[in-house]
């Protein structure tokens, strides 16, 4: 297996480089003196980003991309059939997974914090990064989004810290090597992958093994799965949530008219610092649990913490405010599994508005099949359901789903749904329907925010 090491001052080419993770690997390893360059299958804002700082971007992905590499480096959605990469090993060039990579980077750091889950790692691993940042702690940073307070989704610093976040997608966590593990769900996804939710815990299982005997494992207190998994530890472990068992818990907790949640972080029944937090939603108050425990495992004291989380602002396309068009609002998030978009839905509620529309993309034909039943009802606090056209992702369509199935399932419930396949589609209902005061929210991990961005480069004088 090729070490990342090895390849200073020779070239990388990445396959995918304008995903999120790849994009933020591209620049660390430019900075660790390799010469970078990539391909992706279609231009986007993260190409055009990467060529502006001097990293040479092929659109489409094609044999010659890659001669004269040293190393290939592709993403778990590449296939061995790529063209670059069946290239790659026809001519002998050695190949690594992103996983892998990320798993070399992180090696030699004394403390590395892993956040994983099914959901909630984004904002838990920018909200960690932001207060070790704000703590005075130099830390590298990996996250699966673009955070402002540092720049995108990647931060070089110090070689004491690393915060990264661990997806279970593939197994790629077990490529990793943490000290410190924060783990903030373990649910049903990935079915394409995993057999059951049997097999999911078990490859969790398998990851918090890869943790040292001074290692630390902070769990959600309030998830079976993880209290199961956190029993089985030989190392020291710690838990947050709502529940009295749990160690970090909120007290005194008020919601403001918005949905952002003001507590006191207590450990084990002490109050130790008071916050305000600016994002709403239960589960934003359970994220800055889990970064309060971690961050105080590394010696930031809980004041200076609780500070920081104050002032934090969700990463982009976590509930994020992109305009108002007519006097409607539009909101879009990152929640493309069932729990995801009823949390999105719950955030979206706690805002002032007249009537709610939820605009969903489905994700992958596996992932709705095999979570059908739980999507029927994950918009339920919505009062208009939009349904596009199925993202496919890296999938092929395998001709037995299709976006109109959940359609016909959801308006056997009573609810009002319409199905939209295209942007355009969606985006002439909205403006037929809406009135000012409403609020829309897009919701997908594909690229259904690209609606918020058609909607208002249109603006208020629209004609279709």
């Amino acid at each position: 297996m090729p070490h990342i090491k090895d390849y200073k001052g020779k070239r990388a080419h990445m396959i995918g480089i304008g995903g999120s993770s790849m994009s933020g690997l591209a620049g660390m390893l430019r900075q660790a003196g390799l010469i970078v360059t990539g391909s992706d299958s279609a231009a986007s804002y993260m190409t055009q980003s990467l060529t502006e700082q001097g990293i040479g971007v092929h659109i489409g992905h094609h044999a010659q991309n890659v001669h004269g590499a040293d190393l290939i480096i592709y993403s778990a959605a590449i296939s061995a059939e790529n063209p670059e990469r069946a290239e790659a090993a026809r001519l002998g060039i050695p190949q690594m997974e992103r996983a892998t990579l990320l798993g070399q980077l992180m090696e030699g750091y004394r403390h590395a914090i892993n956040v994983c889950g099914t959901h909630g790692k984004t904002s838990t691993t920018s909200m960690i990064a932001e207060v070790l940042l704000d703590a005075g702690v130099d830390p590298t940073v990996h996250i699966g989004g673009q955070l402002d307070y540092i720049g995108g989704s990647t931060r070089v610093g110090s070689h004491e810290t690393f915060v990264v976040e661990a997806c279970e997608f593939n197994a790629s966590f077990l490529q990793f090597h943490p000290s410190i593990a924060v783990v903030t769900n373990i649910e049903e996804d990935h079915l394409d992958f995993y057999k059951d939710l049997d097999d999911i815990c078990h490859a969790f299982d398998r990851f918090f093994e890869l943790l040292p005997e001074d290692g630390v494992c902070i769990g959600n207190g309030d998830d079976p799965c993880v209290m199961k998994a956190l029993e089985k530890l030989p190392v020291k472990t710690v838990t947050y949530g709502f529940g009295k068992h749990c160690q970090w818990r909120p007290m005194n907790l008020v919601y403001n008219e918005t949905g952002c949640a003001g507590f006191d972080f207590a450990f084990e029944g002490k109050p130790l610092a008071h916050v305000q937090l600016s994002v709403p939603g239960e589960y934003n108050a359970m994220h800055a649990l889990a970064t309060m425990a971690a961050c105080v495992e590394v010696g930031v004291p809980a004041g200076v913490a609780a500070e920081s989380l104050g002032r934090f602002a969700a990463p982009h396309r976590r509930f994020e405010y992109t305009g108002t068009v007519c006097g409607v609002k539009l909101y879009t998030d990152y929640g493309h599994n069932p729990a995801e978009m009823r949390n999105a839905l719950e955030n979206a509620s706690h805002q002032p508005h007249k009537r709610l529309f939820a605009v969903m993309q489905p994700h992958t034909y596996s992932r709705v099949k095999t979570l059908f039943k739980d999507y029927i009802h994950c918009c339920d606090l919505a009062d208009e359901i939009l349904i596009t056209d199925i993202f496919a992702a890296r999938e092929k369509d395998p001709g037995d789903i299709h976006a109109t199935m959940l359609v016909d399932a959801i308006a056997a419930t009573g609810k009002s749904v319409h199905y939209t396949p295209t942007f355009d589609d969606a985006e002439k209902f909205l403006r037929e329907n809406w009135q000012p005061g409403d609020l829309v929210i897009t919701m997908s991990c594909g690229d259904i925010h690209m609606l918020n961005a058609q909607i208002q480069r249109h603006g208020d004088d629209y004609r279709a």
